[in-house]
């Protein structure tokens, strides 16, 4: 199917703090029991948000994946065990986790926030072994592109702009003006987008924020903008040239 639409009610659901931060997963965990399994190299991806109280992530550990968090809204404090202290990150900046051999780290996500986090596998058949990293990017770090249907961050292209070792990832953000607007899809790749703000109109059909599409196999993905709407992008390979973490433990 070159279109796949996941709606945001068949997304996989999460929660910490009884509630206090709230997830919905376009890419859940297996056991999450949501519409879309890991597939290309992306193994997670959640939206999380909060309401009108801030709430604490406690320290818990990662290995093996590249591990991002978008900010999109708001505010977040992240602690890890590599720095030792406390950093603040603000809408539009990004942080890059490669976890290595090991780290641990806590979030605390402030009052009306919202964020992606998304996990890259890198081949964990190597990445295992390497010493863990962080960085983080400010908004400001981000070129834009202006066009005149759409204004375009680009938060990592061919150039790799985040250093991320997990192949062939691409991503962006785009605002896009009212009217008939057309996604160019390359060989080889899924495109990979989430409605961030406003909606779309599909063959036929309205799609609101939370949505999710994968879309492979064909030349354009063609909608129409009623009003100004955020898509986030990611571009990623059809097949990887390592066996992902996915594939090895058969939970594609």
């Amino acid at each position: 199917m070159p279109v796949k639409i996941i709606l945001k009610e068949n997304q996989a659901s999460g929660n910490f703090n009884d509630g206090e931060i709230l997830e919905k997963k376009p890419i859940g965990f297996p056991q999450d029991g949501g519409a879309q399994r890991p597939y290309s190299n992306l193994f997670y991806w959640a939206h999380a948000f909060t309401s009108n109280k801030k709430s604490t992530i406690g320290l818990h550990p990662h290995r093996g994946f590249e591990i991002c968090s978008f900010i999109l809204k708001g505010k977040l404090k992240h602690f890890d065990t590599l720095l030792n202290k406390w950093i603040s990150l603000d809408e539009g900046d990004v942080q890059v986790i490669k976890a290595g051999k090991g780290i641990s780290h806590s979030e605390e996500l402030y009052s009306n926030t919202e964020i992606f986090q998304i996990w890259f596998d890198p081949n964990i058949q190597n990445s295992l072994y390497e010493e863990p990293s962080y960085k983080d990017y400010k908004s400001s770090e981000f070129k834009s592109i202006d066009l005149k249907d759409k204004v375009t961050k680009v938060i990592s292209d061919e150039n790799n702009s985040l250093n991320l070792k997990t192949e062939g990832i691409r991503i962006y953000s785009h605002q896009i003006n009212p009217g008939i607007f057309s996604f160019n899809i390359l060989d080889g790749c899924y495109h990979s987008y989430f409605i961030i703000k406003g909606g779309i109109s599909y063959s036929s059909s309205i799609y609101n924020k939370g949505t999710f599409f994968i879309v492979d196999n064909i030349k354009e993905f063609n909608f129409e903008v009623d009003d100004k709407t955020e898509i986030f992008e990611i571009i990623s390979p059809l097949e990887p040239t390592y066996k992902t973490y996915a594939q090895t433990h058969s939970i594609n």
